[in-house]
């Protein structure tokens, strides 16, 4: 589905979307050039080092992330964010259960 500028998202209409390993994942807006994710993870899940050719921002929404950015590794917390050029590796480990607000650009066709 498409989205545009006046469409409303309410969290208990979107689909939680279980990863596995304790991660699960809700896409709370998208359209063919932007793409904002809202990704929860347990204390003790990892989000893989990977690399995409899409630009991305992070925001901790809550909990505490070790976060890796091709050989740079930080703890980042509540509030903080951080930023993954194109095809930079980056992934993070969950110190303290919490989720990120991932947001794409372009949209991850591969999440849809």
């Amino acid at each position: 589905m498409i989205m545009d500028k006046s469409t409303h998202i309410f969290k208990d209409d979107i689909n939680i979307e279980d990863l596995g390993e304790g991660i699960s994942r809700q896409i709370l807006g998208h359209d063919n050039e932007l793409m904002m994710v809202k990704v929860n993870f347990e204390e003790g899940a990892i989000g893989k080092s990977h690399s995409h050719p899409h630009r991305q921002t992070t925001y901790v929404d809550s909990g505490v992330f070790e976060v890796s950015l091709g050989s740079d590794v930080r703890t980042l917390k509540e509030g903080d964010a951080f930023y993954a050029a194109p095809d930079e590796v980056h992934g993070v480990l969950c110190l303290q259960k919490g989720s990120l607000i991932d947001v794409f650009n372009p949209s991850r066709e591969d999440f849809l």
